[in-house]
């Protein structure tokens, strides 16, 4: 499946309509690494004048999910694929455009050739980092994948 920016925003418009409607866009996605942003705006603030930390999680999950998916689409099997677990730091406000950055595709390989050869489920981890436009990091995501090969 050739997984594209412009294919995957116009997925979530339908799909994902609320992260779409809060900003969240898939910027750049390759065989490892995907990134995905969103701009601090009125729609998606706190009290507190910065991003909520949900829509920093729509943004952090997407980047790790396209690499899921995109990687369970190719595999030529029929895979499912679900967050069993997360956690989440937050360091800083998160004003301005924060971009989220998964870069642990390999891992999701890795995962998807054991649950096709063994048959099991399996579980990946995958980090996804939210840094501000001068770099400072202002969340850390981790999403607990679970991945199994559908009979």
């Amino acid at each position: 499946m050739n997984v594209s920016p412009s294919k995957l925003n116009t997925f979530l418009l339908f799909k994902l309509p609320s992260a779409f409607f809060c900003g969240v866009r898939a910027k750049f996605i390759s065989d490892t690494t995907c990134v995905a942003s969103v701009k601090h705006r009125w729609l998606n603030q706190n009290p507190f004048n910065s991003m909520f930390w949900a829509v920093q999680g729509m943004a952090a999950e997407l980047s790790t999910g396209v690499l899921v998916m995109s990687k369970a689409k190719s595999s030529g099997q029929k895979i499912s694929m679900l967050v069993a677990t997360n956690n989440a730091t937050f360091t800083k406000k998160a004003t301005g455009r924060i971009t989220f950055t998964c870069d642990e595709g390999l891992k999701v390989d890795d995962a998807i050739t054991k649950a096709i050869a063994t048959g099991e489920g399996q579980t990946v981890w995958l980090n996804s980092k939210g840094v501000n436009k001068d770099g400072a990091q202002v969340s850390n995501f981790n999403f607990e994948w679970t991945l199994k090969v559908k009979s």
